[in-house]
């Protein structure tokens, strides 16, 4: 019995010891390096993020104290590649007797005289039909409303060359005040007797002042004002103005 209760002993001895864990020694070790690693990636993750914010913040303070610079431009326009303020080439001002606006930069004087008292005149370089003139003449009339609605003053006065026109029809009229001052502008479609460019495009503004009537008349003919002239036509009657 004392053998039997010897080795009954010794065997659970020998199991208990061999029932318990080994000390986990390398897997400590392990457990501790992945720690490190993490510890150390976390910080470059926060070092990485700090510079990103820093650099952000630095170019929303640039974004706000910079300005916009001359050369930048906006969609579906041409950069001012030189930061300089762009002028408009196409006009070309002229002041003359009591009167400005802007001329056709490749438009030129003409010596031609068409009407009394026709002051000014100047006509593209490709094609003299396309002109403006600006005539002068004194008036007992007070304001243009003087001479009826602008229909009643295109009647008296007429502005068309003699035995050339065939018809004129008016296309559009009003009577804009400027400056305090009372204006009359009229479209006129012309055909002439000989169908040269299919008709004229004429656009006159007038208006008093000092006992003097003031007229200016600008034209193209029919194929080129659908071609371009019209922007030009349009904006030198539509600059004339009295002092």
């Amino acid at each position: 019995m004392a053998s039997t209760s010897c080795f009954l002993h010794q065997s659970t001895a020998r199991l208990a010891a061999s029932a318990r864990p080994a000390p986990a020694v390398g897997r400590t070790q392990l457990f501790v390096c992945k720690a490190q690693k993490n510890d150390e990636a976390a910080s470059d993750a926060a070092v990485v993020t700090s510079r990103r914010a820093a650099l952000s913040l630095l170019a929303g303070a640039a974004a706000i104290a910079v300005k916009v610079s001359p050369a930048a431009a906006a969609y579906g326009e041409a950069a001012n590649v030189f930061g300089k303020a762009k002028k408009n080439t196409d006009f070309v001002a002229y002041s003359g007797e009591g009167f400005k606006l802007m001329i056709p930069a490749k438009w030129n004087p003409s010596k031609e005289r068409e009407f009394p008292g026709q002051v000014l005149r100047y006509e593209d370089n490709f094609d003299a039909t396309s002109n403006l003139s600006v005539i002068i003449n004194p008036t007992t009339k007070k304001t243009i409303t003087d001479y009826g609605s602008p229909e009643e003053f295109l009647s008296q006065q007429g502005g068309f060359e003699s035995d050339a026109v065939a018809t004129a029809n008016v296309l559009e009229s009003s009577a804009p005040v400027v400056d305090g001052k009372q204006y009359y502008s009229i479209t006129v479609l012309t055909r002439t007797a000989d169908g040269d460019e299919g008709g004229k495009h004429q656009l006159i503004t007038a208006t008093v002042a000092d006992g003097k009537l003031y007229v200016c008349k600008a034209q193209a003919g029919d194929k080129r004002w659908f071609k371009g002239a019209k922007k030009f036509v349009e904006n030198a009657a539509g600059s004339f103005s009295v002092a």
